[in-house]
């Protein structure tokens, strides 16, 4: 299982500066969802599709010396540049080399799992759902941040290139043998699981032109425009023009940017357990 064809966007270091960017970016988000769900010292916390482990250094930080963080990715890259990090601070990270359908959970051996942007990138998320629902303890928690609607995706003033550009981009993410917005059906997957929705909240950010919001779209295109010309959605031509179009519409102080719509999942695996808000 190499690293070809691991993340859409692949794993080198222009990659991981992305990655970063879009972590500095949704972090406040996350911590949201972990203080809902009650992440705390000493628990065992699964981070599912860790990528270069933004979020496990973070959560080791909340689980303490007592606790244990199982960081899990298909990027052999990513999960090297995570253990660096877990020897530089000293954290308790078991960093996993694994695609979701070979990882190895012990039964009712998580205290929680978070995940986010893991799930719309596999073609069968409800079986690893389920496999972490088996691995989860009586009352723990579980917190998803996915993509709900995709399409919500635009840039005012519309301008023709960018706005195909994106349009594209939908579509090679629908063509492929994932879904794009699992956040939508991931509560009938756990409904049918026999789970329990704690509670749902959508997360949208419109971004202005010059912020770090505004920059984390644009660098998505930078990398993922040029590898749908490669794949036949896109001519390059359209792509040269949309970017021209990116910098008029940026010098405008009203343009706006919505980013795609995400949805927060608070799932609880004790059904008596009283309702919180995340």
């Amino acid at each position: 299982m190499g690293d070809s064809n691991a993340y859409i966007l692949g794993t080198d270091q222009e990659e991981l500066k992305r990655l970063e960017l879009q972590h500095s970016i949704w972090s406040s988000e996350s911590h949201v969802g972990w203080r809902a769900a009650g992440f705390n010292r000493g628990d065992s916390i699964l981070d599912l599709g860790c990528g270069p482990g933004s979020c496990s250094v973070e959560l080791a930080k909340i689980v303490g010396p007592d606790g244990r963080i199982i960081s899990i990715d298909r990027s052999e890259s990513f999960i090297r540049y995570l253990n660096v990090l877990k020897t530089e601070q000293k954290l308790p990270i078991d960093a996993i080399h694994a695609d979701f359908d070979g990882m190895d959970l012990q039964a009712e051996s998580l205290d929680g799992m978070y995940a986010r942007w893991a799930l719309a990138w596999v073609p069968n998320p409800k079986d690893v759902i389920e496999k972490v629902l088996n691995a989860l303890k009586p009352g723990s928690k579980l917190v998803i941040h996915e993509y709900y609607n995709w399409s919500t995706h635009s840039i005012f003033p519309e301008y023709p290139n960018i706005k195909q550009c994106i349009n594209s981009a939908l579509k090679s993410f629908k063509d492929s043998d994932s879904e794009i917005d699992v956040g939508a059906h991931i509560p009938q997957y756990l409904d049918e699981l026999g789970a329990s929705i704690h509670s749902t909240r959508l997360m949208a950010k419109l971004a202005e032109p010059r912020t770090d919001v505004w920059k984390w779209p644009v660098t998505f295109y930078k990398s993922y425009f040029p590898r749908l010309v490669d794949s036949g959605y896109l001519k390059q031509e359209m792509v040269d023009q949309a970017f021209l179009e990116l910098k008029t519409i940026e010098a405008l102080p009203y343009a706006r940017l919505a980013c795609p719509t995400m949805i927060c999942l608070l799932y609880t695996s004790d059904a008596a357990d009283e309702e919180d808000s995340v």
